[in-house]
């Protein structure tokens, strides 16, 4: 049986929401990989990532309507539990790959 890994943008996309919480849709997804990564996102790749995570069964998603401000009807995500497992044992493996590093490319930021 082959572990599926985390692509980097599908890593990115999953920390978004999890700093964002349960009711994250595209627009505050967007804004924070650009506050974070510091790059341009573009609004459909991160819709083409979230699909691919819903498949995955990373995240889940729900339509919700406008409320009383108006407006159209969005597409809210959230991290599943498999998700979260996904993103910690990324985590654990970065640090792994980290460690020992500061003695060769100076203090670890």
């Amino acid at each position: 049986m082959t572990r599926e890994v985390l692509g980097e943008f599908e890593h990115q996309v999953l920390l978004a929401l999890l700093r964002l919480g349960d009711d994250a849709y595209s627009t505050p997804i967007v804004l924070e990989l650009e506050e974070h990564t510091h790059r341009s996102v573009r609004s459909a790749a991160v819709y083409i990532v979230l699909r691919r995570l819903e498949e995955k069964g990373w995240v889940r998603s729900r339509m919700c309507s406008p409320g009383a401000e108006g407006g159209r009807h969005r597409r809210h995500f959230a991290v599943t539990d498999d998700g979260l497992t996904r993103v910690k044992a990324a985590c654990a493996t970065y640090r792994r790959l980290w460690d020992g590093l500061e003695s060769v490319i100076g203090e670890v930021p």
